[in-house]
């Protein structure tokens, strides 16, 4: 068993609104984004006037007027994870990061995002690009409890937008950027607990979706969103079938890539409007991000008796799913 103790989220200031990709003239417009994709805005690091200006066809050029790193997002959501377990940095005995879109290649992000909490522990990134929580999770869960800290910080952030050629009509649509963070234990209840878990991939398909060395972003649509639908569908089936029955409310929460993909998921397995969790709509696509940070944002409205199913599909391609129950309070 893996208590759930808190989440936190963040966003970055500057909005990426419909509105302002039609104004860049690159041939999109509010009514072609909202019949594909269903995001109605996203969030960047990046400052709007050096989108206008360079559409950022250079991404090596973002990195220098990025106005949040990966380690400052992921600082400002664990602190409203500490914040709502009642915890102190000092209390974390372990650091484990991850992103589709890391600022650097060694050391572990982790190290960073440590540093800018004051923490001084253990710390590495265990990365499976957008599937990155539910694998972290999964990791976790497997692990003896004695061989744990008693509280483990697991953080994400995306800047995936430093990486978006804003000429790109088909790719500029999708992204965001943001961070999440969660606080687990293996020893100290809570009323959330990951209760089950699991995770796979298919990597015969990695070179469908990816950022290459040259930190160019690239994706093959069609046959991504093709994957994740069915994946996400057999996945959230299965947890149906275990779980649904015998919760007060079911709950499910799966990658935020884009909306029309989550409502043809929700279709297909008979989700109604008020059991379904997003934030893809404002917020776009966060990557790693999307699934944690839309928990985050519902955490004050989980009640006891929820059975909240996670389904999280992406590049690798690799997917992770877990069953998070919450009981009355331990």
């Amino acid at each position: 068993m893996l208590y759930l103790h808190a989440m936190g989220h963040f966003h970055p200031e500057n909005v990426l609104s419909n509105k302002f990709l039609e104004d860049l003239d690159i041939g999109t417009t509010n009514d072609w984004i909202m019949e594909r994709v269903g995001i109605q805005n996203r969030r960047t690091v990046l400052p709007l006037d050096y989108i206008r200006r360079t559409k950022n066809v250079n991404p090596r050029e973002a990195f220098a007027v990025r106005q949040y790193t990966n380690a400052r997002m992921s600082a400002k959501a664990a602190r409203m994870a500490l914040e709502r377990a009642g915890l102190k940095s000092e209390d974390i005995g372990l650091v484990i990061s991850g992103s589709s879109s890391p600022d650097n290649i060694t050391p572990a992000e982790a190290s960073a995002v440590a540093a800018e909490l004051g923490i001084e522990a253990a710390c590495f990134d265990l990365n499976s690009a957008c599937s990155t929580f539910g694998t972290q999770v999964n990791f976790l869960r497997r692990m003896q409890p004695e061989m744990l800290p008693p509280y483990v910080l697991l953080v994400g952030a995306e800047s995936t937008t430093k990486v978006i050629n804003y000429t790109d009509r088909n790719s500029l649509v999708l992204f965001g950027d943001g961070a999440s963070a969660a606080i687990v234990s293996t020893q100290i209840p809570a009323r959330a607990a990951f209760v089950d878990s699991g995770f796979d991939a298919r990597p015969s398909g990695w070179t469908k979706v990816g950022v290459t060395g040259d930190w160019v972003f690239s994706q093959d649509g069609n046959a991504v969103q093709g994957f994740a639908i069915r994946t996400t569908t057999d996945c959230l089936k299965t947890l149906q079938e275990q779980y649904e029955a015998e919760a007060k409310r079911f709950i499910f929460i799966a990658h935020q890539a884009n909306y029309m993909m989550l409502k043809t998921v929700c279709e297909r397995r008979g989700i109604k409007p008020e059991s379904h969790w997003y934030n893809v709509d404002q917020f776009g696509n966060v990557g790693c991000c999307g699934a944690p940070a839309t928990l985050s944002m519902n955490w004050e409205k989980i009640q006891s008796g929820d059975n909240i199913a996670l389904v999280i599909v992406g590049a690798g391609l690799a997917w992770a799913y877990a069953m998070l129950k919450v009981e009355d309070k331990r």
